[in-house]
């Protein structure tokens, strides 16, 4: 998020696979796009750092092929003939883009589906015309992790007139899509405000707030969580700033050099990704402060570069918001044209990156 994303955060299917719809920032990716190296790494390090499942919905009949929507076409997603579309909302120069990216063409490699894949660089109406784009050239899932849920109306009704089944957010299930599979952005942001209460004296803190990207759930959730969380158990704990910072590291550092010109009292940030955290960092330093020391930073997302940093003392905290959604996401997919059918909701695990186990997460390769 970077949603932080944030995100976060899966159409001709849709399926969108976690999102932290800008849990991260924003390149044009095809169907051979990788990310860096790290990123790779830890993709491949399945046993290590796979999603798992914290919570499904409650138990029922899951949605299925039959009555996602009045009924669509059964696909057998093993036959090497599937075509499904992914959907990457922003660049993959973020490595939770990257991993996410790398997840799922990994994934549709191991079951021999053809994928397909565009990204929008963080512009929803080119998110659009990409989805209307893979429908016309056959796609019959798509998976999406959308820029913003509500801005992909005109795609989402042309793939429910051509019987497409959609796995989004923000919609009726099993009418508008399949399922949500992410992370619990709201709870996220609670762990973000008691990270820094503990760092604070209690809560003693002027803080500023690096919002994502305006308009989309991550930022709404990872916003809500924080300073609800803050009103019912931090009442000394201030929030002096909130400006968007675009889930960016350059537009995160802008800001942070502007607020703390406007708020020199700031003594905590909290920002709803890691590159905006890391914009942060640099943007304290250049005011002549010592992150971790004259101001504590809080963050979301579990990058490599942000965790080393709160091993080093740099930041209190980084909240992982998992991107491996491909052997998730094509398993909902496998049970959307099965018999169990899919639930309408399943939040993921997510780890807790802190002072006292930084250190082990990055030599076990759980970061990304």
């Amino acid at each position: 998020m970077n949603v932080s994303s944030r995100a976060k955060a899966l159409t001709a299917a849709v399926l969108t696979a976690g999102l932290c719809l800008a849990a991260a920032g924003c390149t044009k990716s095809d169907s051979s796009s990788g990310g860096d190296s790290h990123a790779s790494a830890a993709a491949d390090n399945d046993s290590a750092a796979s999603q798992q499942v914290a919570s499904p919905s409650a138990a029922g009949p899951g949605c299925t092929y039959k009555t996602y929507g009045g009924g669509v076409p059964r696909l057998d997603l093993t036959g090497g003939r599937t075509i499904v579309g992914f959907s990457q909302s922003e660049s993959t120069s973020n490595p939770f883009r990257a991993t996410e990216t790398k997840s799922i063409e990994q994934q549709a490699k191991k079951l021999g589906v053809k994928l397909i894949e565009r990204n929008a660089n963080a512009d929803v109406n080119t998110q659009n015309s990409q989805i209307e784009d893979m429908i016309a050239q056959g796609a019959k899932a798509l998976i999406v992790a959308p820029e913003n849920s509500d801005g992909l109306g005109p795609a989402l009704a042309k793939a429910k007139s051509a019987k497409i089944p959609v796995l989004t957010i923000d919609r009726t299930a099993c009418t508008d899509f399949m399922a949500f599979i992410g992370s619990d952005f709201y709870h996220q942001a609670q762990l973000a405000a008691d990270d820094l209460a503990g760092v604070t004296g209690g809560g003693d803190a002027h803080v500023a707030i690096l919002t994502g990207t305006p308009g989309n759930n991550v930022t709404t959730d990872r916003t809500k969580g924080f300073e609800d969380r803050a009103r019912a158990k931090y009442p000394k704990m201030k929030v002096v700033a909130s400006q968007t910072g675009n889930f960016a590291q350059t537009d995160g550092q802008k800001v942070m050099e502007q607020l703390l010109q406007s708020h020199p009292d700031i003594n905590a940030v909290y920002a709803e990704n890691d590159e905006m955290a890391l914009g942060a960092i640099q943007a304290i330093r250049s005011a002549g402060r010592t992150p971790g020391k004259d101001v504590k930073v809080v963050s979301i997302d579990g990058i490599e570069q942000a965790v080393k940093n709160v091993g080093a003392g740099q930041m209190v905290s980084d909240i992982e918001t998992n991107p491996r959604f491909g052997p998730l996401a094509f398993q909902a997919l496998q049970d959307f044209y099965g018999t169990t059918g899919v639930q309408p909701k399943v939040i993921i695990k997510d780890g807790h990156f802190t002072a006292g186990n930084a250190k082990q997460a990055l030599e076990q390769g759980l970061v990304y």
